[in-house]
Formats: C-alpha cells, structure tokens, sequence
C-alpha cells in the first residue's frame, strides 16, 4: 500500500450504516452560521452512490413543497453529523434517476425489511 492509500484509509469514516440505492436515509448536516454550527436534516430516497474511495458520494432526493430537490453528499466528510437508514426500498437498479420524472404515487418505491448486519431473526418467546 502506498503513502496516498494509506492517507486515503485514515480518514474514511467507518461509523456510517450500510444504505444503498432506494433506502430513505435521513442526513444531519452541519450547517455554518456566521461563527457557529448548527444541525439540519435532509430526509429523501437515495437516487444514486458513487464508490470511488475517499471521494465516495451519495445523492439524495426529496420533494419539498411540489419541488423535487437532489443533494449530493461526500461520504466521507465531516460535515456529515449521523446518518439514519429510516426505511429500505426494493429496486433493481443501481441508479434511480427515473425517479425525477415521476410525481406523487408513482414515485413510491416498495418497502422490504433488510435485516440488521449482526442481528438475528426475533424469536418468540411462548
């Protein structure tokens, strides 16, 4: 591994939850305000994630008063507070920007339940 990787691998951030396309995530972002920080949510459907190292992205789309708004956020940036996976959506593609040309119900994705990463199925206790 050379000098850049190893840079490169100290600085990813490794306490964000595993979300892919079709995922409705809500983001906290740090906002700057003059000399202060304060916290903003953007909650949407992720259109589209770009793995490429440490200059991975996300995009993120909502609509917000009949306005279809796409935020494009680092991975791995710090002005990324928490990240929350609200709900998973079933898709087959990677890229959703068909999303963009469709309104109200048809822009809804199917929902599924994907299990936690080291968590095991509930068990009834009878």
């Amino acid at each position: 591994m050379n000098l850049i990787q190893s840079v490169d691998n100290s600085q990813m951030r490794t306490d964000l939850p595993d979300f892919r396309a079709g995922d409705t995530v809500r983001v906290h972002v740090k906002i700057r305000e003059g000399d202060k920080y304060r916290i903003q949510v953007f909650e949407g459907v992720v259109i589209a994630r770009k793995r490429a190292g440490m200059s991975s992205t996300f995009t993120v789309r909502k609509v917000s008063f009949g306005y279809g708004i796409e935020r494009i956020f680092p991975l791995h940036s710090p002005i990324i507070d928490r990240l929350e996976v609200v709900k998973s959506g079933k898709v087959r593609r990677s890229r959703l920007y068909y999303l963009r040309g469709r309104r109200g119900k048809a822009a809804r994705l199917k929902e599924i339940g994907r299990q936690e990463q080291g968590s095991e199925a509930p068990t009834s206790q009878e």
